[in-house]
């Protein structure tokens, strides 16, 4: 055996092993992600799908909803785009609660553009909306 082809089989013998060992390690990442039910069929399972759902999950949709319906402080029903009393703040958030209305069918109706609407949704009804998930609790 001469010195050169020592090395090449040294190389390839070395490389080899790293596969194998890389492959090891996604097998064993595999594994880690996915649990095997014990039972007759054997099936590969999903770990999330055993975790036990909170018991009461907040309605927080509905919280939502009732809190800008309400609007006890009037604040909501007040706070509209300069010139178009009608797109308000509350008529926006409800607008774009699920099922939300998309942007485009807003600004077709409102006779606006999708960046103003959008905009005056950023600036005005997102810092409302999570000014009253932190009071809840939810943020």
């Amino acid at each position: 055996m001469t010195p050169t082809f020592g090395s090449v089989a040294t190389w390839l013998n070395a490389y080899l092993k790293r596969r194998l060992q890389d492959g090891f390690i996604e097998q064993q990442k595999r594994a880690a992600q996915t649990a095997v039910k014990r039972s007759p069929s054997d099936e590969a399972i999903d770990p999330v799908d055993n975790l036990a759902a909170e018991p009461d999950a907040p309605p927080i949709l509905e919280d939502v909803k009732a809190w800008v319906e309400a609007d006890d402080s009037g604040e909501l029903r007040r706070v509209h785009i300069e010139g178009h009393p009608a797109v308000t703040v509350q008529q926006l958030i409800l607008r774009r609660l699920p099922p939300e209305t998309s942007w485009k069918e807003l600004a077709a109706e409102f006779g606006l553009s999708v960046s103003t609407l959008s905009s005056f949704y950023q600036r005005q009804c997102l810092p409302r909306l999570r000014k009253f998930g932190e009071s809840e609790g939810y943020l």
